[in-house]
């Protein structure tokens, strides 16, 4: 995988400014950001099929909406699991604070909440274990959905598995580098931030296309590398 690649070839095309910027202003807006999601797959589509210059244009806006919008409802049904495990502690601690109030009820208030509580430190393991799992698995799904296009391509686990054992160094690779340069970039952006925020006005906006600039290019960047990494699986 060409690393370096995947950092500086945004700034390689003639029209990045405009590419990127229109990117920018497109994720700020509310529901018309799932067309930036779907320009991230066009991104990673042109990459794994070796286009030289990636960086989608902004025509055909339409599929990249829907592409975005099909990766928004999947991630409603992978968001499920999360909402019940929320639910179930929390209906057991308000139901203790309810008993609470019944001098009859005082044990069954205080089991209550003891087995509240102990589900409420299950839902932080399980939150750190789900999470843990999305972030790997997401970026298969991603390619798998970039090549095929259709809803039930972000359900394909087995496939997705496979995908990821049959090609682990470079998708390790592309997942590891991916997550340290949106920490590097995040900390130097808020650095960034953090100074400009003490100018009045001027440095609030500059504060703010900076942030906004920094989350676009490690999105740009996480593309390129699955782009590669697609690339090579391809070929695998």
């Amino acid at each position: 995988m060409d690393i370096n690649k995947a950092f500086t070839y945004p700034f390689e095309d003639k029209q990045w400014i405009s590419k990127l910027g229109m990117g920018a202003i497109i994720g700020l807006i509310p529901i018309l950001n799932f067309a930036w999601t779907g320009y991230m797959v066009g991104l990673l589509r042109n990459v794994s099929n070796g286009e030289a210059e990636p960086l989608p244009n902004w025509d055909n806006i339409e599929k990249k909406f829907m592409d975005g919008l099909i990766l928004a409802a999947a991630g409603l049904v992978y968001g499920l699991p999360i909402l019940i495990l929320i639910c179930l502690p929390m209906s057991m601690l308000i139901a203790s604070g309810m008993l609470s109030g019944d001098s009859n009820l005082q044990d069954l208030s205080q089991i209550t909440g003891v087995i509240g509580g102990a589900l409420s430190f299950l839902l932080v393991c399980g939150f750190l274990i789900y999470g843990l799992f999305l972030t790997i698995a997401y970026p298969a799904i991603l390619v798998i959905f970039a090549r095929e296009g259709t809803f039930a391509a972000c359900f394909k686990f087995r496939e997705a598995i496979n995908l990821i054992s049959r090609n682990s160094g470079p998708f390790f690779t592309a997942w590891g580098i991916s997550i340290l340069a949106g920490l590097v970039v995040g900390f130097v952006a808020s650095g960034v931030t953090a100074m400009l925020g003490w100018i009045p006005c001027l440095g609030w906006i500059v504060a703010l296309i900076v942030s906004v600039g920094t989350t676009v290019y490690t999105m740009v960047v996480y593309a390129h590398l699955f782009g590669q990494f697609s690339a090579l699986a391809a070929r695998n």
